[in-house]
């Protein structure tokens, strides 16, 4: 077998899948794992008979494949790769390239990208979104960095990448460490997709007391719609039909209720915060998972705090509340991505990374985990104006927004009513009844500030800067 194409660095499962889709696609690849038992396993099981070699050392690795290299890192985020970074850098040559292919904080590829390309390799953080299914066949990628790094890899990345009607999913996100920073975007959407697809089973459960296969129903029908039609919606009424095997009873039910999370949730609504972006679904999602944690708490606080009894405010019948806890679940959708948006907007001139928003929309609408109907929708505002301030504003979104809001705000009431928490659906309501008010009172704010610290204010009604003695 001649040199490899294309190099793996880390055999656990998306590192695998993700060999073996460019072996399919025609790349011959070498594998090395840091320990040799993973690789030998790995050789004996996926990769046997196909065009994949195996590696036992870097110099190994490094010596099996053409020229120029390039190396996909599939390790853990943080150390472990500016650990590889160090081990294999010696080994590498002028116009060598290595990716990293794990969820990295993207101020880590940023220092890593400057480093790497001053040694005269080329550096790319790719996000890649998919899974262990979509690693295999064909996922969502994100890589940022040089353009002529993205060169380097396009023909095998174009391949790879889960394919739709307009193209591959995958495309030139911008230099540096872009293609991480969309894919933490990515994620931060689809914590509050997750939460938000929670909130209405619970709503449905509770309030409701429809079983697991009636709410199954609901969210077969909502998958029909253009709204919500989507990946998340469809394993939702997968999750909510199978059964526990030892008893037959719904499956969901046995599972703990405490959700865990990788950091990319947190890694948005940071730097969210740090850039002025307003990201409140986002954050009640990630804060969802936070307050999950708190089981203990939780079960104590349960004896101790009394609310209203569930049953105390109503929705009307089981129809009658679907159409408003639609309405509920298709408006925090679209403000979890008109968030993700306009973060990804305020990055963009903030790190000068000149990202084309139709195409982000684009590369979303196959293989990655938020892939949904409404991306088309999303891809086509900003295709009517790539300087769209705020998704909600374009004209099918804003009819979405004026038509659905009574039904999400009856659905926050009715929650509130009932004493359960609904936190994206109440934030949702928060952020749109804030975006649509042209005069929020934060004068008052404003006044406060100066009134213990000087801070000053600005005035409606003439140009300037002002300040008053209040304690007079």
């Amino acid at each position: 077998m001649g040199k490899g194409h294309f190099g793996l660095i880390g055999l656990g499962v998306m590192g695998e899948n993700l060999v073996l889709n460019a072996e399919r696609n025609g790349f011959s690849s070498v594998v090395y794992n840091r320990t040799r038992q993973k690789t030998d396993e790995f050789m004996a099981g996926g990769g046997a008979g196909k065009q994949i070699q195996p590696a036992y050392s870097l110099q190994e690795f490094v010596d099996k494949l053409e020229r120029p290299r390039r190396i996909l890192m599939m390790v853990k985020a943080g150390g472990a790769v500016d650990a590889v970074i160090d081990q294999i850098s010696p080994y590498l040559e002028a116009g060598d390239l290595l990716i990293d292919g794990g969820n990295s904080e993207y101020k880590d590829t940023e220092r890593r990208v400057a480093k790497l390309e001053s040694q005269s390799f080329g550096f790319i953080g790719m996000g890649v979104s998919g899974g262990a299914k979509g690693a295999l066949e064909g996922p969502s990628m994100m890589p940022g960095g040089t353009k002529a790094s993205y060169d380097a890899i396009e023909s095998l990345v174009t391949k790879m990448a889960a394919q739709v009607e307009d193209g591959p999913c995958v495309t030139y996100i911008g230099p540096g460490g872009s293609g991480h920073f969309v894919k933490t975007v990515h994620n931060g959407i689809e914590y509050g997709i997750e939460q938000i697809l929670a909130e209405a089973y619970d709503l449905m459960k509770r309030v409701k007391g429809m079983n697991g296969e009636q709410i199954a129903d609901v969210f077969k029908a909502w998958n029909a719609t253009e709204e919500l039609n989507s990946y998340l919606v469809e394993i939702t009424e997968v999750c909510l039909r199978t059964k526990d095997p030892d008893d037959g009873t719904d499956l969901v039910e046995k599972i703990m209720d405490q959700a865990g999370q990788k950091g990319t949730g947190l890694w948005t609504v940071v730097t969210a915060l740090e850039m002025g972006a307003s990201v409140p679904t986002i954050y009640a999602a990630l804060n969802g998972r936070v307050m999950s944690s708190m089981k203990p708490q939780r079960q104590k606080a349960e004896s101790i705090l009394k609310g209203p009894a569930v049953g105390d405010a109503d929705l009307g019948s089981p129809a009658d509340a679907m159409g408003p806890i639609m309405d509920a679940v298709v408006l925090s959708c679209i403000a979890s991505y008109a968030q993700g948006m306009e973060l990804l907007r305020i990055a963009s001139a903030d790190n000068n990374y000149n990202l084309n928003m139709p195409s982000i929309a684009q590369i979303w609408k196959g293989g990655c985990i938020i892939r949904a109907k409404l991306l088309k929708r999303i891809q086509d505002a900003f295709n009517a104006d790539p300087q769209l301030p705020n998704l909600m504003i374009d004209p099918w979104f804003a009819d979405q927004v004026n038509r659905r809001l009574p039904g999400l705000a009856k659905v926050v009431a009715a929650s509130a009513a009932n004493g359960i928490p609904v936190p994206t659906f109440s934030s949702t309501l928060d952020y749109i009844n804030s975006y649509r008010t042209g005069r929020l009172p934060q004068n008052l704010v404003q006044a406060m500030r100066d009134c213990f610290g000087s801070h000053t204010y600005q005035r409606v009604d003439r140009d300037g800067t002002f300040h008053t003695e209040w304690l007079q």
